[in-house]
């Protein structure tokens, strides 16, 4: 048996003892020498005892229920002779009434009908060192023959009843402390061949059942009623107890329990099962630490749970395992709330025979998880958090739904989301901080088809959209990406190298490497990426998925990417170009576009440069060279490149240049007035000027009978400075079928035209046939030379007269 339970049962035979002393002889004697019987009592019960234990008052009764005899005892003190250091009284009892079968006694057995104890104290104490107050039993005279000893039988007790009795089970040596106060317990005991059973009504406050104190107790404060069943086998030296109803709180639990008394310590094994039980009922009746935890989660519906406890008193904590089972419920967690929520859920503190009962070998673990988490549906086979000292939660997780779903979780400025479906499956692995996931490493797939969404960072609408994402050790793949917006269609492929190492401490250094096929792209239709980023809000939002998306859109608006990029036709207004070929990247503030080529107006456009974004105006820089292309056609293209007075009508003929210039780009793609500035080397060949005002009207007034509204010029190299709205022309001659001049100058897009043109009067027509380049040049100004400017005047029209200015 438990020493506990012993040593209760050795008390009660002692208070037997005193009572076959006394009783049948001396009741009359008793009650008329009581102080003198309770003195020679008292004595004679501490000559063998490490301690005392005194009666301060006995009250015997022969003939009430006659033939059997009882006797009440008052202020009964247990004490052994430690008490003094430590003040923990084993036995303090004020009323203590036993009822003796006389017959039995005759017989030479001991057999009580009946123990009442009330008011009363309980407290068996070990000290740190292994010193038990239970230790006043141990006799100080040596062993008797056992031969000779007729008192070795053992005491049979009928009905017991205990009210308003603390007991306390106090092991500092071992950090257990069991201690109960109980209001009231009714038993009945019976007495078959095997060993002994016992019938129990109780209704007791748990005020500590604590297998390790440094743990904390369980279900400390609660009252416990209701029946119990005990029993003990002397075969296999088992006691039993059951109840098919215990009353613990609120709650009805059904309880099986198994204490193993053969050897030392005694073993134990507590099955405990309740099939309705609120989340929160049952936190409450767990330790404060533990409780403490598992109030930041509830569960809204009760569940049905299954525990084991199993373990010796001899030390240690004990085997901790329980089974939840959860249907179809609402689980809020720090993370979130999962609705439709069903799982079977097994916790163990030994995860790994052979490595200890503690936290550090505990586990969770989650099977047939399935749920919504912010309206996404999932499935999770097994998951796991082990080691609840450091845990790390494992497991595998499925999902499938439609794309719109996730507008709930990602919020108004990441991205907006229509038609489509997202399938996932995924192995994850992460730490767990303050019960939340950090910073998991996941592997596995992640699939779009027929997705429509804008990106809203960049203002970006897609639609018809696929990708498939794959987890791959620590890099990201993309592939099967097809994008469609508008009139434009992509097919992508991507990866994105250590993506894991970088996602969470890094995000700025996270490079997603692309390469990009179009058969067409209207530029048009993806100017969200002229404008800048719009970063994500730092605001926490009402969503509940903590670090998840918010970590992605940080990881979108630090990242970078960089595009190998090949468009079969590229759109922009008028402009047109073929296999265009170019390397994007994107940087914190903007983007770089390097050895960018495009097949246009029968020629063909270098540029690399740089884009620098802004809120409403973005800033460019770029290097381009022009080789051979269709003059007029490319003026058109580009709008006339802001010109008013020179436009795409007014040319023909092919346009080879190199230019470095800066300026200005709105965010609907076109150029800012007056912004640009740079250099441009330009070189005409077969080309004509049709119908150029400031010429035409140079011609009336100098040469009236020469067509200046059709003038072939075979070559033309020029060089322009550009300052804003003002164009310096350096000195450049014209040589052409009508006219030549040398001309230099500014035009202005807006006031400030100053040009100079030295014309002379000889028709270059007279020179048609003289093909030395050096002769046709020393013609060029033999005559009459005209000496003119072109300026605006008040109103902004240009005027032409005299330049008295030339020298």
């Amino acid at each position: 048996m438990p020493k506990w339970l012993k040593t209760i049962l050795k008390i009660l035979a002692v208070l037997v003892g005193v009572i076959v002393l006394i009783t049948l002889s001396l009741t009359l004697y008793i009650t008329f020498n009581k102080k003198k019987v309770l003195a020679l009592v008292n004595q004679e019960l501490n000559k063998n005892l490490n301690g005392t234990i005194t009666i301060g008052d006995m009250q015997p009764s022969f003939f009430q229920g006659f033939p059997n005899v009882s006797l009440t005892l008052k202020n009964v003190l247990v004490r052994d002779k430690r008490w003094p250091e430590h003040h923990h009284t084993l036995l303090d009892a004020k009323n203590f009434n036993v009822g003796v079968n006389t017959a039995a006694l005759l017989r030479g057995a001991i057999s009580v009908n009946h123990i009442d104890i009330s008011n009363a104290a309980i407290d068996l104490y070990t000290d740190s060192t292994g010193y038990s107050n239970t230790d006043l039993f141990k006799k100080k005279n040596k062993p008797k023959d056992k031969s000779n000893d007729n008192s070795s039988s053992s005491a049979e007790f009928g009905k017991i009843s205990l009210n308003n009795v603390s007991f306390a089970l106090n092991n500092q040596k071992k950090n257990k402390l069991f201690a109960f106060d109980i209001n009231n317990l009714e038993g009945k005991m019976t007495y078959p061949d095997s060993g002994w059973h016992a019938d129990l009504q109780l209704k007791v406050q748990a005020q500590s059942l604590a297998f390790n104190t440094d743990n904390g107790a369980f279900i400390k404060g609660e009252f416990i009623a209701g029946r119990l069943i005990a029993g003990y086998n002397e075969d296999t030296k088992k006691i039993s107890v059951v109840s098919d109803a215990l009353s613990i709180g609120n709650d009805q639990f059904a309880i099986n329990a198994i204490f193993k008394t053969g050897g030392k310590p005694v073993n134990f094994d507590i099955r405990v099962a309740a099939n309705q039980i609120l989340w929160k009922h049952a936190a409450s009746l767990l330790a404060a630490n533990i409780t403490q935890t598992l109030n930041k989660f509830n569960l809204a519906k009760p569940i049905a749970v299954k525990a084991q406890i199993a373990g010796s008193f001899g030390g240690g904590d004990p085997l901790l395992n329980v089974t939840g089972n959860v249907v179809n419920n609402t689980v809020t967690t720090p993370g979130g709330v999962i609705n439709n929520c069903s799982f079977t859920g097994v916790f163990t503190n030994n995860y790994q025979n052979g490595k200890g009962l503690n936290d550090e070998n505990s586990a969770i673990k989650l099977y047939h998880l399935t749920g919504k988490y912010n309206n996404l549906p999932f499935s999770i086979d097994t998951g796991s958090i082990i080691n609840l000292h450091k845990p790390i939660a494992v497991g595998n997780i499925k999902s499938s739904f439609p794309i719109s779903n996730l507008n709930g979780l990602a919020g108004d400025d990441i991205a907006k989301f229509g038609a489509g479906t997202a399938s996932l499956q995924l192995h994850y692995k992460a730490d767990i901080i303050d019960f939340r996931l950090k910073k998991p490493v996941v592997s596995g797939d992640i699939n779009i088809k027929d997705a429509s969404f804008t990106y809203v960072p960049r203002n970006l609408a897609l639609t018809h959209t696929s990708l498939s994402m794959r987890f791959a050790g620590n890099d990201l793949i993309l592939s099967n990406i097809k994008l469609q917006s508008g009139h434009s269609s992509l097919t992508m492929e991507g990866r994105v190298s250590n993506f894991l190492n970088f996602y969470y401490d890094a995000p700025e250094k996270v490079l997603l490497t692309w390469q990009v096929h179009s058969p067409q792209i209207h530029l048009a239709e993806f100017l969200g990426f002229l404008s800048a980023k719009k970063h994500v809000s730092k605001v926490v939002h009402k969503r509940t998925s903590n670090n998840i998306i918010d970590q992605l859109g940080d990881v979108l608006d630090k990242g970078n990417a960089v595009m190998h990029i090949q468009i079969d036709r590229l759109f922009y207004k008028n402009f047109l170009a073929t296999n265009a070929h170019a390397e994007l990247v994107t940087v914190s503030d903007g983007i770089l576009i390097k050895d960018m080529g495009v097949q246009h107006a029968g020629g063909s456009l270098e540029l690399n440069g740089r884009l620098i974004q802004g809120d409403n105006l973005n800033r460019f820089n770029i290097n381009t060279t022009v080789n051979r292309v269709n003059v007029r056609d490319f003026f058109r293209s580009f709008d006339n490149f802001g010109l008013s007075g020179i436009t795409y009508q007014n040319l023909k003929g092919f346009l080879s240049a190199t230019a470095h210039i800066s300026g200005g780009i709105t965010d609907n793609g076109n150029l800012v007035p007056r912004s640009i500035k740079g250099v441009a080397n330009v070189k005409l060949s077969n080309a004509e000027l049709l119908d150029y005002s400031p010429l035409v009207s140079v011609g009336r007034f100098a040469f009236p009978f020469r067509n200046m509204k059709d003038i072939v010029i075979p070559s033309l190299n020029a060089k322009f400075d550009i300052h804003g709205d003002k164009i310096i022309i350096n000195p450049m001659q014209i040589n052409s079928s009508v006219i030549n001049a040398d001309v230099a100058g500014t035009y202005a897009l807006s006031r400030g035209t100053n040009i100079a043109f030295d014309v002379p009067l000889r028709n270059p027509k007279n020179d048609e046939g003289i093909t030395d380049k050096d002769e046709l040049q020393q013609r060029r100004f033999k005559g009459l030379v005209l000496h003119l400017v072109a300026k605006d005047d008040e109103n902004g029209k240009i005027k032409i007269g005299w330049n008295h200015d030339h020298k």
